[in-house]
């Protein structure tokens, strides 16, 4: 039996050595659902390296599932609230995103936005407290020995169990939203003259009138974060820290920020030395489908098929919505695989089959897909760019009007508005995808683009975080900006300093003149008396 012990220990360090050589330990704060799947590839691929991967999950968690053959560890702690409480709670957020908030004015829709995200933003702070204050969770985590946390910025917490436990933290996520974390905690400079803001679903070639939204939006967003409960979260960290502190200087001190796009999607933009773009990282070569799947897709001869999903957090659709996208479908002579879980619609045509599940990837990558009708989530955008494939967007909340918006700049989807479609319109984007060429040239040339990088998005996202391990942090790579203030940061100052000696100089040389001319005039007088 010890034999058995040493052999296993031998092996362990011999993985080790022949992966990354060192193994390190990571603790990760975790987002659910898309994120979730995003985060788990970079959490999987640390973990085959040797690397101690620690998920710190709730005993609310959804997707996050503690009690399944992994290879990560999972620290779990009690929350006063369920599992269910979570799935309806998200539930009610999705029918009011996608039904009704469509009908309100933009000043109701802005309202209705912020109480949302206030309300999610209490969730999560029980969510951060239930391990911050609970010592005995602390002292485990403290004890066990950690050299980095993993985190999505979009839920705070990470950082401040980061400053608690003296490690540094490194975030990956898509976006915080209308960059606020990323702009004001992060440095990440965001000129409004032709970086358009997030969820404005502008692109980077802006008219006047554009860069007036763009503006507001910026606007807008700054006095959101400015009014968003941060006064609380600040509050809570001083208090917890022991000393005055705030959220977004716990957050500014995050080693790297892993943004999960890349130049395929995004436009040109500047960012600073501790960004690394990584999007597409969890994307993988297509394998076989299941053998029924497969004959199904065969049958579909030189027409192909087209794949069809709304993400994991949309399992169904109105009876109406369902029933005129389905008569559209009944109409185009691909075959369709449908990713429903509703009640099946009426006027569902012999060429579309509905599942409860769909390999998504391996169908994006078989050679007869000819179209992805999507959400436009950033994961299954990715997946597309990846295998080259056009898009039609449906998007319905969140980022998804925003990652549709740089798919249509970049001439790979068609949009249509999910709250005004008809069947008609959607018919119509599927004909145009599948029979214009231009589509499919241009989804080939992004794939191309994503493929044709020196280093795989998934390895240099490890790197980066296997990185700060070895070295303790990458404060090399920290812009000073972090600790100036906002009229230094934008030289007011200097500006200021500049124009008082300009103003100075001018103001003597005007006395000079007014001197001097009075001098002489006197003098004049003087002379005229003799």
């Amino acid at each position: 039996m010890k034999s058995e012990k040493w052999a296993a220990a031998l092996l362990l360090l011999q993985l080790c050595s022949f992966t990354c050589g060192f193994c390190g330990k990571a603790l990760v704060w975790p987002m659910e659902y898309s994120h979730w799947i995003n985060m788990k590839a970079i959490l999987d691929e640390l973990a085959q390296r040797g690397h101690e991967v620690t998920v710190l999950t709730s005993t609310a968690s959804i997707l996050i599932a503690s009690n399944k053959t992994s290879l990560l560890s999972f620290e779990v702690y009690p929350v006063s609230f369920t599992k269910e409480d979570v799935v309806n709670y998200f539930d009610k957020w999705i029918k009011e995103r996608v039904y009704e908030m469509s009908r309100l004015s933009p000043w109701e829709y802005a309202k209705k936005m912020q109480d949302i995200l206030f309300e999610y933003s209490k969730v999560f702070k029980q969510l951060c407290e239930s391990v911050v204050v609970n010592r005995k969770m602390m002292k485990t985590l403290k004890e066990a020995g950690y050299d980095v946390v993993v985190s999505d910025a979009f839920g705070p917490c990470a950082e401040l169990i980061a400053e608690v436990l003296g490690i540094p933290v490194v975030y990956t996520l898509r976006f915080t939203t209308g960059n606020t974390y990323e702009k004001y905690c992060g440095g990440l400079p965001s000129p409004p003259s032709y970086v358009p803001v997030v969820l404005s679903e502008l692109t980077d070639k802006m008219t006047f009138m554009e860069r007036v939204k763009n503006m507001l939006f910026f606007l807008y967003y700054d006095f959101w974060f400015q009014n968003f409960d941060v006064k609380d979260w600040d509050q809570f960290y001083s208090d917890v820290l022991g000393r005055p502190t705030t959220l977004c200087e716990t957050m500014g001190k995050a080693e790297m920020w892993l943004i999960r796009t890349y130049w395929d999607f995004e436009f040109p933009r500047p960012y600073l030395p501790n960004f690394e773009f990584v999007g597409g990282l969890h994307c993988k070569p297509a394998k076989p489908l299941p053998e029924e799947m497969e004959k199904f897709v065969q049958s579909s001869g030189e027409h192909g098929i087209v794949v069809f999903s709304l993400g994991s957090m949309v399992k169904n659709l109105t009876e109406e919505k369902s029933n005129l996208i389905a008569a559209a479908l009944a109409q185009i002579p691909q075959k369709v695989l449908w990713r429903y879980q509703g009640k099946k619609p009426d006027t569902l045509g012999p060429n579309t089959r509905t599942y409860d599940w769909i390999p998504q990837n391996d169908l994006l990558g078989h050679p007869k897909t000819k179209a992805f009708i999507t959400h436009g989530g950033t994961n299954g955008i990715y997946e597309a760019i990846y295998h080259g494939v056009p898009m039609i967007g449906v998007p319905m909340f969140a980022d998804q009007p925003d990652n549709i918006a740089h798919m249509k700049a970049k001439g790979a989807a068609v949009e249509v508005d999910f709250h005004t479609m008809t069947t008609a319109d959607m018919l119509n984007a599927l004909k145009t995808v599948i029979n214009n060429p231009s589509y499919k040239e241009n989804a080939m040339r992004l794939s191309r683009i994503h493929h044709d990088q020196p280093v795989k998005p998934l390895d240099r996202a490890v790197f980066w975080i296997e990185f700060v391990m070895r070295h303790k942090g990458a404060k090399h790579l920290r812009p000073a900006s972090h600790d100036l203030t906002w009229y230094q940061y934008h030289s007011l100052d200097v500006i200021g300093f500049l124009l008082a000696c300009v103003a100075t100089v001018v103001f003597i040389a005007i006395k000079c003149c007014f001197f001097c001319c009075g001098k002489l005039g006197r003098k004049g007088k003087k002379q005229k008396k003799a």
